[in-house]
């Protein structure tokens, strides 16, 4: 549990979360949707342990999960809800939410944050004809405005207590004003049941962003964006650079990008679904989101969102049970990443690839292009290179001081010394290797 001086709020300017005792707090995030619905309590223990050693820091769960979570009891075989009609009142399950409040409470153990969705989209939205997914036809809606608010204030009061961040939407949007409505009275729930304990986003379907539909609505502390699993390559920083640079300044993070081992463009006419995201894939959607300012990242595994296991009907062509996907090599990278960031203080870069000040030569657009992040004295720098392509950066950036210069290598968290730089108003840096799978980050702090 969290005390006080240690829940979650906004950093003063705007662009990242810290504790409130002034730490600063790195989102890295794994999509465990099924966690509640699916896992016993002994499940669960080795599920957040692996993810805890992993260095992940939040992890994303739904208590009204998407896989016919209504309808199929839990590991115990409890349903949440007692009787669940549409626009009816919402009557909790309390052995269900035992097991929900046991999990919660082994996480924050472990120094985990819940991203806790109440509730997944389908139960608060009719899926439209036109959107696709593994829910496509259900009409599971149960919320109204009415019912939206008790429950949200129910659940709020319940983890008032505990080290959660509150998720809404649940991979849908908002299309309409009723839906608006619901939506608000859902998240009113949650902050006069909690008193306005934790913070609150929105979870949008993909590919898409939270700010599109809810900027300036007061109940949304923090924004969050699907780059979604479309196709390799593309740049998943783009959907962050747009949320940076809104006014006032916001925290924002990528809650679903292209998940290791998912099928590429699962949606999309004609995809082959033997070809799937690799740990490269997953990697490059982080580095390229944080250096374009993001408050932290999600992880993401087309086995482990599910809780696939032998004797459940895979869904996306899911192959790995969750147990044996936890050691995928993506998650451990996502770890490594962490390390580093918070090595060199990652909450004082400031995005500035394309900046001529800094990085004047370099791919600057697709799949190779140079992310870099400046801290505003000059005192450290990240520089990404997706493919292994050189560019070339104005140290004069760093204020001309002595600049020590390292290569980080993302797949296996190595840091390699390159040589001193000294007053040098051009360089120019050459990867190790070059090509798919061969990203990079030049590390620069000044001695």
């Amino acid at each position: 549990m969290a005390s006080q001086d240690k829940r979650l709020i906004v950093s003063p300017d705007g662009r990242y979360l810290q504790r409130e005792d002034g730490s600063p707090f790195l989102y890295i995030g794994d999509t465990a949707w099924e966690l509640f619905h699916r896992l016993s309590i002994d499940e669960a223990e080795r599920y957040l342990t692996d993810r805890a050693d992993k260095g992940f820091t939040v992890i994303q769960a739904v208590v009204l999960a998407e896989l016919d979570g209504l309808t199929v009891p839990n590991a115990n075989g409890d349903l949440p809800l007692v009787d669940p009609k549409p626009g009816a009142p919402i009557t909790p399950n309390e052995p269900y939410f035992a097991h929900v409040d046991a999990i919660v409470r082994r996480a924050n153990e472990l120094g985990l944050v819940i991203g806790m969705l109440p509730t997944w989209g389908r139960y608060w939205k009719k899926v439209a004809s036109s959107q696709t997914g593994p829910d496509v036809g259900d009409d599971s809606c149960i919320f109204t405005t009415g019912n939206a608010k008790s429950f949200g204030e129910w659940i709020g009061t319940r983890y008032a207590s505990s080290d959660l961040i509150w998720i809404l939407g649940g991979d849908r949007d908002i299309d309409t004003d009723e839906e608006r409505a619901l939506l608000n009275a859902m998240a009113t729930g949650l902050k006069s049941g909690d008193g306005g304990a934790h913070l609150c986003t929105f979870h949008p379907r993909g590919p898409g962003r939270s700010r599109e539909q809810l900027d300036g609505v007061e109940w949304v502390d923090f924004h969050m964006c699907q780059t979604s699993h479309a196709a390799a390559g593309h740049d998943t920083g783009i959907f962050i650079d747009a949320d940076y640079a809104m006014d006032p300044p916001m925290p924002t993070v990528d809650g679903e990008p292209r998940y290791e081992s998912i099928p590429v463009g699962f949606y999309l006419h004609g995809n082959d679904p033997a070809v799937r995201f690799t740990d490269y894939d997953a990697r490059t959607a982080a580095w390229c989101a944080i250096l374009a300012g993001a408050c932290g990242h999600t992880y993401g595994n087309n086995n482990i969102w599910q809780m696939y296991d032998e004797g459940r009907t895979p869904i996306l062509g899911a192959a790995a049970p969750w147990h044996r996907a936890i050691a995928h090599p993506g998650a451990t990278q996502m770890g490594y990443m962490r390390e580093l960031l918070e090595s060199v203080g990652w909450w004082k870069l400031r995005p500035v690839a394309g900046s001529a000040t800094f990085v004047v030569d370099g791919p600057d657009r697709g799949a190779a292009k140079i992310r870099a992040g400046l801290a505003p004295d000059g005192s450290v720098a990240l520089v990404y290179s997706p493919k292994g392509e050189p560019f070339s950066l104005r140290l004069t950036a760093m204020g001309g001081r002595t600049v020590r210069e390292r290569w980080f290598n993302p797949r296996y968290g190595t840091l390699h010394p390159i040589h001193t730089a000294t007053n040098r108003s051009f360089q120019t840096y050459t990867p190790p290797t070059h090509g798919d799978e061969c990203d990079w980050v030049l590390v620069l702090d000044v001695e």
